[in-house]
């Protein structure tokens, strides 16, 4: 059967909105050479010229729907739909206004006509977004996604859906916008593999302003070779100059690489209002200056700055095509680096959250180039708390600790101020800004969640399938890992901003044995903050190149020395580590313990010094420490703290003397419950969670780097992760983990540490004991053991351990985080 032109055009356009390029490029073509009419004609050119804008001609384009809108004859749609493609190419060229009057137009002659007033809607719906008119955006964005349900097309429906997501994240409405973009990705997955490209390509721009950048360079990375694959040139191009700004973020220099990249190929389509928003990044990449990589540590910056030139004619280029925000970002960038003369930044209300924390930035420079440091950590403190609200619907762990990332700069700039001003006070309330700024939004808990668990349980099996191999190489693993971290991020609400104690207020706390030990750390030079229920001194730590190359080696010779317990290498090994510990504990401890002979502590300390055994070093032998994220939830977690009553124990499968250990220390308690072999299921264990005080836990653990919610304890049928530990309504006070690597956190942007123990905290936990490297399975016996006759007889978590190793000689890296006392 010979398909009519209509039919063949009908067809052509459903292919064109699914993505399908060539089949419709085909079709219409076809139609194009059937018709006689010239109406239908002028449409078919209309859709033909949708193609070419995606495969990079706007030109060409252009000249197509002029010439079909000359056409005599056309009925009011028809001109409509044309007038339509001339928005979306002013559109493509930066020209908001033109592009917005084509759509007005467009969409008052349209009438009812859904199919093609639908794409106009949501054309209109970008050019509003790109102006920031946000309200105006969303409104034409609901009455697109109302026009396709009413016709059934749930596709797209689904992109209406994922854009208004895209407009919660200009918002700086992170959670909505994924929320939103998690549900349309999961119809568009089913459509075409450009679809899906583009809504990862938006949902990459969510990840990366959370601060997942790894996530998002990944999807941006995968994005761009669909779209490379498609000949979307356009697209690509986009791609490029997103991962670009991933970049900016912690390696400058690639992103400069990048961002000149995406401007080329934007060239070669004449797409000049791109260009110069990757000219813009470019150039913001070559003006970095104090950025630091996913470790906290300097990243590689441009040898030659731009000249002011350069700076002021690209920020002309992008304030003419309508990106006031990016223009600025550019000038706060030059001025920050001197390049342009320093005047206060003036920004509209809608700019986005990291040019208003450059302007903070711009702010502290100018404090400090005339000797105002007092102003200028006010500056940062007024970003931070700006950030901070920002923030606020962040409230799950994993997008708090992320989010940090943005006030970086920031939080170095109040520290390195606070370091050279030197006085208690004010180096107190910076370390408490840096330790607290991730625990700031109090988390509400999300309520059961069956979808969750059923989630959870096939991951488990998936996880114990794969063995040692990757266990994330299966997509369905994937799927459920993105589908967990994603629920995670929207169930968990924010129950408003907890700001940080004073050092009045923590002093108030402590009693005459108590002292507070925050380490301050930049990357000029680190001191140690003693405050006592006296009074506060600051000590300098002045061989901490020293500490850094002790603690290069330290976790391995940790781990050998818990392999090697016999035989005339273990005293060799003993020997090195020991000496080790030794010069760890002369130019880190002592010089902050010089003032205070207190015999209970409490330690703060930066990311830099994630991982120490701190009750492995001599100094602190015979001392009860507790490890506290902040001084400021040491304070509240050890408010109405009440004696343990409750233990329960699990044990997990192969765990060498785990049995004996769990019955040795069951023993200290009157009416213990006991899980082991096949009772010590994943939902068994979280049930004994909630009915006891304290919960002990031996088997083996492992340690997710890239995604620590995903750190897992081995019971009998899987996995125990974080993500499980967030589902249990009432958590035990305290927390005992005898696994390797469970105590151990990963470190993001330099501060924040998570981990196994963080989630439990988190969570509501007061104390977790726990040991960042491997222990031997004789001396976790014995030790804890000893732990919970102290415990049960009424001691505090951190007294409890100290006693138990003064009790049995054993210097073992267990340590107590939180509230210990």
């Amino acid at each position: 059967m010979t398909l009519s032109a209509t039919e063949l055009y009908k067809r052509g356009r459903g292919h064109l909105n699914a993505g399908r390029n060539a089949a419709a490029r085909r079709l219409l073509q076809l139609a194009a050479d059937r018709s006689s009419d010239a109406d239908l004609s002028a449409r078919i050119t209309g859709s033909l010229a949708a193609l070419v804008i995606r495969q990079g001609d706007p030109a060409t384009a252009e000249q197509m729907c002029l010439q079909a809108l000359r056409h005599r004859g056309l009925s009011p749609a028809t001109s409509a739909m044309l007038e339509g493609q001339l928005g979306l190419l002013a559109l493509e060229r930066g020209d908001l206004a033109a592009a917005v009057a084509r759509f007005d137009r467009g969409i008052a002659r349209i009438g009812d006509d859904r199919e093609h007033r639908t794409p106009m809607l949501i054309n209109r719906s970008v050019a509003h977004m790109q102006a920031g008119h946000f309200a105006a955006a969303r409104a034409d964005l609901e009455r697109a996604a109302a026009d396709y349900a009413a016709a059934g097309d749930e596709v797209e429906r689904a992109m209406a859906v994922h854009n208004a997501g895209y407009v919660s994240l200009l918002e700086g409405d992170l959670v909505r916008a994924l929320e939103a973009m998690a549900e349309a990705r999961g119809v568009m997955e089913h459509a075409s593999a450009v679809n899906v490209a583009i809504c990862d390509l938006d949902r990459a721009e969510v990840l990366r302003d959370a601060g997942l950048t790894t996530e998002a360079e990944r999807a941006l990375e995968r994005v761009a070779r669909v779209f490379g694959a498609h000949r979307m040139q356009q697209a690509r191009g986009e791609a490029e100059l997103h991962l670009a700004r991933s970049l900016l973020a912690h390696d400058p220099a690639a992103a400069a690489r990048t961002a000149a990249a995406a401007a080329r190929r934007f060239r070669t389509v004449d797409s000049e209002a791109w260009a110069a928003r990757a000219d813009g990044v470019r150039v913001r990449a070559q003006l970095a200056d104090g950025v630091v990589d996913r470790d906290g540590l300097p990243a590689p910056t441009a040898r030659r700055l731009p000249p002011a030139d350069e700076i002021v004619q690209v920020a002309a280029s992008l304030r003419a095509r309508g990106f006031a925000a990016d223009a600025i970002a550019v000038e706060l960038a030059g001025r920050l680096r001197g390049v342009l003369p320093a005047r206060a930044p003036r920004l509209p209300r809608d700019a986005p959250i990291d040019v208003r924390l450059l302007a903070h930035r711009v702010r502290v420079r100018d404090a400090l180039a005339t000797g105002r440091e007092a102003p200028a950590r006010r500056r940062a403190a007024e970003g931070l708390d700006e950030l901070a609200r920002w923030q606020v619907s962040a409230a799950s762990l994993d997008l708090q600790s992320a989010v940090v990332m943005h006030g970086r700069p920031l939080m170095m700039a109040g520290l390195s101020s606070a370091l050279r001003a030197g006085r208690p006070e004010v180096l107190f309330e910076w370390s408490e800004r840096a330790r607290h700024f991730s625990q700031r939004v109090v988390p509400v808990r999300p309520s059961p969640d069956s979808a969750a668990a059923a989630d959870l349980a096939e991951l488990r099996a998936l996880r114990a399938d794969a063995g040692d191999a990757d266990w994330l190489a299966s997509p369905r693993a994937v799927e459920l890992h993105d589908r967990l971290r994603r629920r995670q991020w929207s169930d968990t609400g924010g129950g408003g901003v907890e700001e940080h104690a004073s050092m009045d207020a923590v002093a108030a706390a402590l009693d005459d044995d108590t002292a507070v030990l925050s380490y301050v750390w930049s990357a000029e030079r680190v001191a140690c903050v003693v405050v006592t229920a006296r009074g506060a001194q600051v000590h300098d730590i002045p061989h901490w190149p020293l500490v850094r190359s002790a603690s290069a080696g330290l976790r391995a010779d940790l781990d050998v020395s818990a392999a090697v317990r016999t035989g005339p290498l273990a005293r060799v090994v003993q020997d090195s580590l020991d000496a080790r510990l030794q010069t760890l504990s002369r130019a880190l401890v002592e010089p902050a313990l010089a003032g205070t002979d207190a015999r209970r502590l409490v330690i703060t300390a930066p990311g830099v010094l994630n991982g120490m055994p701190w009750g492995m070093l001599p100094a602190l032998r015979g001392r009860v420490f507790t490890l506290a994220v902040s001084a400021t939830r040491w304070v509240a977690l050890r408010a109405g703290t009440a004696a343990a009553a409750r233990a329960g124990f699990a044990v997990g499968p192969r765990v060498s003397r785990g049995r004996e250990e769990i019955e040795r220390a069951a023993r200290s308690w009157p009416a213990a419950t006991v899980l082991d072999d096949a009772d010590a299921r994943v939902d068994a264990v979280t049930r004994l969670a909630g009915e006891v005080d304290v919960l002990h836990i031996a088997a083996h653990g492992r340690h997710a780097v890239d995604n620590p919610l995903f750190s897992g304890l081995e019971l009998a049928d899987g996995a125990l992760f974080g993500y499980d530990i967030d589902r249990i309504p009432t958590v035990p006070d305290t927390v005992v983990l005898s696994a390797c690597e469970v105590g151990r956190s990963s470190v993001r942007w330099g501060e924040e540490a998570i981990g196994m123990t963080r989630v439990w905290l988190h969570a509501g936990t007061r104390c977790v004991v726990a040991a960042p490297v491997v222990v031997a399975d004789d001396a976790a016996c014995e030790l804890l053991g000893a732990m919970h006759a102290e415990l049960a007889a009424g001691l505090a978590p951190a007294e409890a351990l100290a006693a138990a190793s003064a009790r049995t000689g054993i210097i073992a890296p267990f340590q107590s985080h939180g509230a210990g006392f």
